[in-house]
């Protein structure tokens, strides 16, 4: 081989390894472009799932169903019958009304009202919606509902008439909360119901010092009756039975309503004790 073509050969052999290196060198590019392309892709898929996250969780809607009313208890407290038989006993949602049954406490100006009210408008034996809460039941078992009469909200109307204060508020059942604080405003405004003693509806409760004053209400005809004696019971036969002071059984009964007069106690369905 001559020294030309020695040096041809070289010379070629040199182009060779450098065309290769730089095929090579390009491939690998190629590689890391598109590994880096994949790794961006995998970081937005991440950021999506990140954002869908932490976007506010709208509230459900709790279901609907008819039921029949077995029987009201008191202002926010009833008992119902399902489609399939079975009676549930229903605390309605974000109110709370005075006491009139409550096994340690007074019966509370405006309670019997409250009940009465409750009565009337869900008597015995009628078919009302239920709207149920998010989450269903209180630490008593009871469901947690809204009730409806002919499309209005019962909840609402004892706001309106000032015999309920908006209470018991807790997420995520605050679905209606906006609507019942206003209501709630006006009848405060107009110092209707419990609203019209001062300091009575607060925060925490109701003041029970404020009996006093509101049986004074009695003579303007505010109160039907501040302090009703008369127990009604509804014994294991499922018999509605009232119970005079003069009764012989009327200091052992448990009075699951109280009425002002026989006359009240008669119209809810209950008749006399016998002894």
């Amino acid at each position: 081989m001559n020294g030309n073509s020695f040096i041809q050969t070289y010379l070629h052999a040199i182009l060779m390894s450098a065309f290769c290196l730089f095929i090579l060198t390009g491939c690998q590019g190629t590689v890391d472009s598109l590994g880096n392309g994949s790794t961006q892709e995998t970081s937005k898929s991440n950021g999506d799932v990140q954002s869908s996250t932490d976007s506010p969780v709208h509230e459900e809607k709790g279901e609907i169903f008819t039921a029949k009313i077995v029987r009201v208890v008191d202002g926010d407290t009833v008992k119902i019958k399902l489609e399939n038989g079975n009676e549930e006993t229903v605390r309605l949602l974000l109110i709370d009304t005075p006491e009139t049954v409550h096994p340690s406490k007074p019966v509370q100006p405006f309670g019997p009202e409250a009940s009465k009210f409750t009565k009337e408008l869900m008597p015995a034996g009628s078919t009302v919606e239920v709207e149920t809460g998010i989450g269903e039941r209180d630490k008593y078992g009871r469901l947690l509902a809204y009730f409806y009469v002919n499309g209005k909200m019962v909840n609402e109307l004892l706001l309106e008439k000032g015999l309920a204060r908006v209470a018991y508020v807790y997420a995520p059942n605050t679905k209606y909360l906006d609507e019942l604080e206003s209501i709630q405003k006006q009848a405060q405004k107009e110092r209707i119901g419990i609203w019209s003693l001062e300091d009575y509806a607060t925060s925490k409760g109701f003041d029970d010092s404020k009996t006093d004053e509101a049986s004074k209400g009695e003579s303007t005809g505010t109160l039907a009756c501040s302090n009703p004696k008369i127990k009604g019971n509804i014994n294991s036969k499922g018999n509605k039975i009232y119970h005079l002071l003069s009764g012989q059984y009327y200091d052992i009964t448990k009075a699951e309503e109280m009425f002002c007069t026989e006359q009240d106690a008669q119209e809810a369905g209950f008749r006399k004790s016998q002894r």
